[in-house]
């Protein structure tokens, strides 16, 4: 394994109008990081109070990156939610004791969009659980099925979709995700 170490300058505000100019300052490794659906946690070293702490890919752009494998060394800068601490600004990455393989950056960590669209069931009728189009995703459910199903931003414009409401009616065609149901592709409900 290799070890990279970069510095990031702030975060965008204009990105993230909610987030504050600072943090608590953290350590610790990628619990776990899922490329298609954009964020993963980091378990913090030094407080358990805190528990593990969202980092979105958005943030990761400053260091070249749009994932971080399993067991990366991080620290950063965390700030409270209201599901919990997020990262606001990474300030260095160590993938030495990283246990997944380092990818190269020429888009090798990708998910195949259309190999997950063909392994997908057919279209059914879902709802909009929530959507938050800051972070770039939101979750779905379909009738009595508890398990929310995970929506991207970007499936939701190759649909031609810009805005979603709580209890929308939409159809989706959804596979199984590593970390539990996808929506891959989606339809307003006719």
């Amino acid at each position: 394994m290799r070890a990279e170490t970069t510095r990031a300058s702030k975060v965008d505000m204009d990105d993230a109008p909610d987030m504050q100019e600072e943090g608590l300052p953290c350590r610790g490794a990628v619990k776990w990081f899922d490329v298609t659906r954009g964020f993963g946690f980091i378990v913090c070293d030094d407080d358990a109070d805190i528990g593990d702490i969202l980092v979105h890919f958005s943030i990761l752009q400053e260091h070249g990156r749009r994932s971080l494998p399993e067991g990366a060394r991080v620290e950063c800068l965390a700030v409270q939610r209201q599901r919990g601490f997020q990262a606001s600004r990474i300030l260095s990455i160590d993938l030495t004791d990283a246990v997944e393989p380092v990818r190269d950056r020429s888009g090798g960590d990708r998910i195949d969009r259309l190999e997950l669209i063909a392994s997908a069931g057919p279209f059914e009728p879902v709802t909009v659980k929530w959507f938050n189009r800051l972070k770039g995703y939101g979750f779905l459910v379909r009738g009595e099925d508890s398990r929310d199903i995970f929506v991207h931003m970007e499936t939701l414009r190759r649909a031609g979709i810009e805005e979603v409401e709580p209890d929308q009616p939409l159809r989706a065609r959804v596979v199984a995700g590593d970390k539990g149901p996808l929506a891959v592709v989606v339809e307003r409900a006719e």
